[in-house]
């Protein structure tokens, strides 16, 4: 038996044959939207330049100083904080590492995590934190749940990368 795939790949070879010169025309427009990833999500942000550089400096300093404290506790030699230029470098040994870095042109903190990929981050005035505008979710609450299981301590990172 074919796989759902197989069997989708054939059917469009079918509904391309001789059209070969134009293959995207071919594919059902239906079957494109139901297997595309989502549109990305752009948010105009309404900080100015100045307070977005206060905020995402304040979160990145405090960030860096909570992991250097958590680092310096559990003496491991594999795990390492840097920060550089806007750009703050986890590393966990074996267990990967985390970038987290400022985005000035979007007034956005990214986050590469190597649990739970990539994800931008927006201030959110309300709350007063940076958050991933498609789950809800708090930078400091992602970096908790995932460093906490990573590291198998607790970490409460809440009050710093706001």
């Amino acid at each position: 038996m074919l796989s759902p795939l197989t069997r989708l790949g054939a059917v469009a070879s079918i509904r391309c044959l001789g059209r070969a010169h134009r293959p995207l025309q071919c594919i059902d427009p239906q079957w494109r939207r139901r297997m595309s990833t989502p549109p990305p999500q752009l948010n105009a942000s309404n900080l100015s330049t100045e307070r977005y550089n206060r905020l995402s400096d304040e979160a990145m300093d405090e960030l860096l100083h909570a992991l250097e404290s958590i680092v310096e506790s559990l003496d491991n030699s594999t795990y390492e904080v840097e920060y550089h230029s806007g750009v703050l470098t986890l590393q966990l040994g074996d267990k990967g590492t985390y970038v987290v870095n400022k985005q000035p042109p979007n007034k956005q903190i990214w986050l590469s995590s190597p649990f739970s990929g990539p994800k931008r981050y927006d201030f959110h005035e309300a709350s007063d934190t940076w958050v991933y505008s498609r789950d809800g979710q708090s930078l400091s609450d992602l970096l908790n749940r995932e460093l906490s299981d990573a590291l198998e301590i607790p970490v409460d990172l809440t009050k710093v990368a706001k």
